[in-house]
């Protein structure tokens, strides 16, 4: 369980604020408009350690608690989401390296992702298998000392601006069931690896989502995390309890920062000779707001305080994740009916997080799926014997 002092971690957050103000805040408009890669701002994010975020210092990690990875996530999402995504994709590599990779494997390739000198994510999605990842048709063979894989994926973050990224293939297409067959590598970019186009979106501007297509590429056998074959899907599964706690934590940061401004706005702007905040019908939509951002950040806190604990928190990422989602959908779209026409102008900051916040509803699995998910666990944690 990593552990961090309490006056460590205020000194941090107030570092992150510091930092949110000053260089982030200014230059979003600017970065999000354009769908620029904001390459200074990631410079920025390497010096505040935030690549390895939840690396172990043993691996020149801040081997950050989940609690306060989550409230650093919160407070950029609040401002700009885009770039929480930048590090979360690449942590979620560093994690599988880490809880499944062997000792040589871990001393080679965390020190890199925690500094940053390399940078990627996590390589699961096909055209055709997204929720259904057992349903992926990448393919690795074993041809002496090293593997040829073939095969494409899609909508992956940092996938153009990325060097490296933890890929999930079958090494056996046959195999019953169909997880067993399934294998993750660590994939740096080279011959055979290439990256096709980059993903238009609504939103999450900035942070590249690409195609990556792989033809013969060949990688050395000891690429293979954990150097056995066949156990690809629950190393990933391992990662994806951490990977719904972000998203929560985002969902929260467009939640709570949709009602900070519409709690400005509606002290200033008026109507009928009053602040549009003293009309009933704009209360009721911030008193409806500020409870369901709250209720998304205990939620969160709550599933990263269980796997801080080493807990099986599927159940709680999964009421976390499909919340706090939620609460920033409804939340962005409330804030900008309170602004009013001027909530529909790119001049206002509003626009962006109502364009961000559907993200969070389907990234890391569907709220659908979540729903499911909490459902089971909760009737196996509550089986009639």
């Amino acid at each position: 369980m990593n552990k961090i002092d309490a006056a460590d971690e205020t000194q941090l957050l107030a570092t992150i604020d510091r930092w949110i103000a000053r260089e982030v805040a200014p230059r979003v408009k600017e970065f999000d408009h354009a769908d620029k890669w904001p390459a200074g701002i990631v410079e920025q994010m390497k010096e505040l350690g935030l690549f390895g975020a939840t690396v172990s210092p043993d691996y020149g990690g801040l081997g950050l608690p989940a609690t306060t990875y989550a409230e650093i996530v919160m407070r950029i999402s609040s401002v700009w989401m885009a770039i929480t995504g930048i590090f979360n994709s690449h942590l979620m590599l560093a994690l599988a390296v880490e809880k499944f990779g062997t000792e040589p494997q871990k001393r080679h390739w965390l020190p890199r992702f925690a500094s940053g000198e390399i940078r990627g994510g996590l390589a699961l999605t096909e055209p055709d298998a997204g929720t259904d990842l057992q349903a992926i048709r990448m393919t690795a063979r074993r041809e002496g000392d090293h593997y040829i894989i073939n095969g494409t994926k899609t909508w992956i973050s940092n996938g153009i601006e990325g060097s490296c990224f933890a890929l999930l293939v079958k090494t056996d297409p046959e195999a019953q069931p169909r997880y067993s067959g399934m294998s993750l590598f660590i994939a740096p970019k080279g011959p055979g690896f290439k990256v096709g186009r980059k993903l238009e979106k609504l939103g999450y501007k900035s942070i590249d989502s690409g195609e990556l297509v792989f033809e013969d590429y060949r990688i050395p056998a000891d690429h293979l995390i954990g150097e056995v074959e066949g156990r690809g899907f629950t190393q990933v599964a391992g990662g994806l309890e951490l990977g719904r706690i972000n998203v929560a934590a985002r969902g929260v940061g467009i939640a709570e920062g949709a009602l900070r401004l519409a709690t400005s706005y509606a002290q200033v702007r008026k109507t009928f000779g009053k602040p549009i905040a003293e009309h009933q019908a704009i209360a009721l939509k911030l008193g409806e707001m500020a409870t369901r951002a709250r209720a998304a950040r205990l939620l969160t806190l709550d599933a990263a305080q269980a796997f801080d604990r080493g807990e099986r928190c599927d159940m709680e990422a999964g009421m976390a994740k499909y919340f706090a989602s939620e609460a920033a959908l409804e939340n962005s779209t409330e804030s900008m009916r309170i602004h009013g026409a001027y909530g529909y102008s790119k001049e206002y900051d509003i626009e962006r997080l109502y364009r961000d916040a559907p993200l969070t509803c389907i990234g890391e699995g569907t709220n659908e799926m979540q729903r499911l998910i909490i459902a089971r666990q909760w009737l196996k944690r509550n089986a009639i014997v």
